[in-house]
């Protein structure tokens, strides 16, 4: 991770000029846009395995009621389908899979308190009166909610929350469309899993609860981009 380090601090260091003692928050920012951005072709390979099994889904559906008493045929029948249709079942997970060390060592980047022996440096900046490499319990007990600290804090929760909520509000209207079996069950566990990022920004440093935010706000980006784009798509299908 020393290698990633380095350039980070390079990168505060130009942008010292513009963000002042903003300088190391907003070069996490950037690196983390920039690595969710080249990132963005596994993320559309993905969407476009999303696209092929939500397509298949009634007919996986009425192949599951169909054979529900034999596991076996069920299993060759859904592979027949997936033949015949040029889907793999398991297409969407090698993008995911690439994609996991990338995020694990990001997320490492900015919780570690030390790299390759040495103090983790970009922990050891501020973003106005939080220490990067604090976390929220500090903030609590230096000044509580409305201290210093906790203001910054409020500030990324505040962020983290309205791309919670944007983000479960258009998964819930997917569901909904999609009229998949389950889809209200599904719709009530939704808030949990969009607001799971904001529980963990509470208990990180700061500086990974702006890696947080910003990966989760691209991720929100993305999918609705890439909806937009399927969306765009079938609806010339239809009018041919």
């Amino acid at each position: 991770m020393s290698v990633i380090v380095h350039p980070l601090a390079l990168l505060a260091g130009a942008l010292e000029p513009l963000f002042a003692d903003f300088a190391t928050a907003a070069a996490i920012v950037v690196a983390t846009v920039c690595v969710r951005a080249l990132l963005h072709p596994l993320a559309r390979a993905g969407a476009r395995a999303e696209k092929a099994r939500a397509r298949l889904a009634p007919q996986t559906a009425e192949l599951g009621k169909r054979h529900a008493a034999d596991p076996e045929r069920l299993r060759r029948a859904l592979l027949e389908l997936h033949t015949r249709e040029g889907v793999s079942p398991t297409a969407g997970c090698l993008p995911m899979l690439v994609q996991l060390p990338v995020f694990f060592v990001m997320y490492r980047l900015f919780t570690a308190e030390r790299v390759a022996g040495e103090p983790n440096g970009l922990l050891e900046d501020r973003l106005g009166a939080a220490p990067l490499g604090g976390v929220y319990a500090d903030a609590l007990a230096d000044g509580g909610v409305f201290g210093p600290q906790g203001l910054v804090y409020l500030g990324l929760f505040a962020a983290i929350a309205a791309v919670a909520a944007w983000t479960c509000r258009r998964a819930r209207a997917a569901a909904r469309r999609a009229e998949l079996p389950g889809a209200p069950g599904l719709a009530r566990v939704l808030p949990l899993l969009s607001f799971g990022t904001l529980v963990t920004a509470a208990f990180v440093p700061l500086a990974a609860g702006i890696h947080l935010a910003t990966t989760t706000a691209w991720t929100a980006a993305e999918r609705a981009l890439l909806h937009r784009e399927r969306k765009t798509g079938s609806e010339a299908g239809g009018g041919r």
